[in-house]
């Protein structure tokens, strides 16, 4: 590859990319399909208003073009004047560089916003090119933190392959944990409950009896999803989200663009009491992944989020043969209901010497603290034990 042949440019908006050439990179055909790297999520976020410089997100999107113009690869790119919306928490971070008299902020976040989903951030479709411009993307945004003088480069929820070869480059590299459903082949939810122990498939049983009393649950996904179907769960969203971190993120147009872009990628799950929904779940479907989103609710009935969350995506996955279901972050009650940990990555440039020294001590305890708390929860497992 001829590197004097490419060129790098940002961009300020998404919508200065068409949908094509972008998906043509964030979802080349024949690779693992992930929704949130779409065009049509990425750019809704953008112009809902959700993520934009008056939220603080700064977009500043790299892209590499070769001599023909033809859009070779992609970075999504955010100045960022916080670091809400994230879900990789370098706020100690910023504390302690600003207690100095440093400046964090603003700083480059390379993610997907308001998502802790796991996928590609440096897009580039396969072929003999591929490690070359993935160096030129990262070498790109690099020369961006640098020019603008800026505290650090972030890219948050890279797979493990790119995580390697990021920290191979020098960048820091940090873990953690989510927890995550897989399907092993069940034909049904009574497989998978037989995979259980005992008394966890009791336990299981008797949380699905009680969330389910006088209630039915309906999936909806592409042309069965209306507009009035978004303002219920609007009203569920922003309840939760007000309660849990003070200002939810996305607007009621975000949920509107989704709809109109990409209704096949949205699964809603209601509870419904007389007709009436009284509580929802959002997930996005991938090739291979259900990926639990938001949810809400009017009646705080015992177990009613289990069910509307995790067990009824268990369900929909096992009937449409996807094979994992993430839940999104945190959350250790999973592992009781089926989710096991995995480990989520992300990478870190910093241009302080002293920060940057500071960050990789506190980063090296953290993985190893990362690393014995999967092995305790994996021991907890509430599946049978071989023998």
């Amino acid at each position: 590859m001829d590197d004097t042949a490419l060129k790098i440019t940002i961009v300020p908006a998404l919508a200065e990319v068409s949908p094509q050439e972008w998906n043509a990179v964030a979802n080349p055909p024949g690779e693992r399909y992930d929704p949130f790297l779409s065009w049509e999520f990425l750019e809704a976020m953008e112009s809902s208003g959700a993520a934009t410089p008056n939220t603080g997100w700064i977009p500043r999107h790299l892209l590499i073009r070769g001599e023909s113009g033809t859009l070779r690869a992609a970075m999504p790119l955010y100045a960022k004047m916080h670091s809400r919306g994230e879900f990789v928490f370098d706020h100690s971070w910023a504390d302690a560089f600003e207690r100095a008299g440093g400046a964090y902020y603003p700083k480059l976040l390379a993610a997907v916003p308001f998502t802790p989903v796991t996928g590609r951030r440096r897009l580039v479709p396969p072929g003999p090119d591929a490690p070359q411009l993935k160096a030129a993307l990262l070498a790109g945004a690099i020369q961006l933190a640098e020019e603008n003088k800026v505290s650090s480069l972030h890219i948050n929820f890279v797979d493990a392959e790119d995580a390697d070869l990021l920290a191979n480059t020098g960048l820091l590299a940090r873990t953690d944990q989510q927890f995550r459903w897989e399907n092993d082949g069940y034909a049904g939810f009574d497989d998978f409950l037989a995979a259980l122990s005992s008394a966890k498939r009791k336990n299981l049983r008797k949380e699905r009896a009680k969330a389910q009393e006088g209630l039915t649950f309906v999936h909806l996904t592409g042309d069965a999803i209306t507009e009035d179907h978004l303002d219920r769960f609007f009203h569920f969203y922003i309840d939760t989200g007000s309660r849990k971190w003070g200002s939810p993120y996305l607007t009621r147009e975000s949920f509107s663009l989704l709809r109109e872009r990409m209704a096949g990628d949205l699964l809603f799950v209601f509870a419904m009491e007389d007709g009436e929904p009284i509580a929802g779940a959002m997930n996005l479907i991938g090739s291979d992944t259900l990926y639990g989103r938001y949810w809400g609710c009017s009646d705080h009935r015992s177990m009613l989020h289990f069910e509307t969350c995790y067990y009824q995506a268990i369900d929909f996955a096992i009937e449409h043969g996807l094979k994992y279901v993430e839940a999104g972050a945190q959350g250790g009650h999973k592992l009781a209901r089926g989710y096991v940990p995995m480990l989520t990555r992300s990478a870190h440039w910093i241009a302080h010497p002293g920060l940057r020294d500071a960050v990789a001590d506190y980063l090296t305890r953290e993985r190893e603290a990362v690393e014995s708390d999967m092995d305790y929860l994996a021991g907890r497992a509430p599946f049978k034990k071989d023998g």
